[in-house]
């Protein structure tokens, strides 16, 4: 064969260092298309973006030869970048250190869609870290307490 053909959907959910409220809601419209921005030029496509006062989810696919990691990576430090001189906040704006990727099927890429667009009104009834600890439960994923917000 000679071309490679791929189309693989990620969910990446991250937060803010320490999950504090960094991304106020005057700026956050911008620094979602920043980050769409990012993705389309560096790594891969944004299908959808949204998030909250301390967190980001995404449902993005990237181009073959690129690992989730560098991709996640780069969307990360170059969003923080630029939040540091764009926005210029009044402490230094940072993502959490790690990241959590979930592989998503095709058919329901757009339930994953609709939910990410509505991250406001689900973090109404849900905080960030119950939501975080029941999507790492419910794909199996091993966490130890203690450390899992290092």
């Amino acid at each position: 064969m000679g071309h490679t053909f791929i189309n693989v959907a990620y969910h990446v959910v991250f937060g803010t260092k320490d999950r504090k409220d960094l991304i106020a809601a005057d700026f956050r419209q911008r620094l979602h298309e920043y980050m769409t921005g990012v993705a389309r030029t560096e790594f891969g496509q944004m299908m959808v973006l949204g998030g909250t006062e301390n967190h980001v989810h995404a449902l993005m696919t990237i181009r073959p030869m690129i690992a989730i990691s560098s991709a996640v990576g780069k969307l990360k430090a170059l969003s923080s970048g630029w939040v540091n001189k764009t926005i210029r906040p009044v402490s230094p704006f940072r993502w959490q250190n790690g990241y959590a990727a979930f592989s998503v099927s095709h058919s329901i890429c757009p339930k994953v869609h609709t939910y990410i667009a509505r991250q406001v009104e689900h973090h109404r009834t849900m905080t960030f870290e119950e939501e975080f600890l029941a999507f790492l439960q419910r794909h199996g994923i091993e966490y130890d307490p203690t450390t899992v917000w290092d």
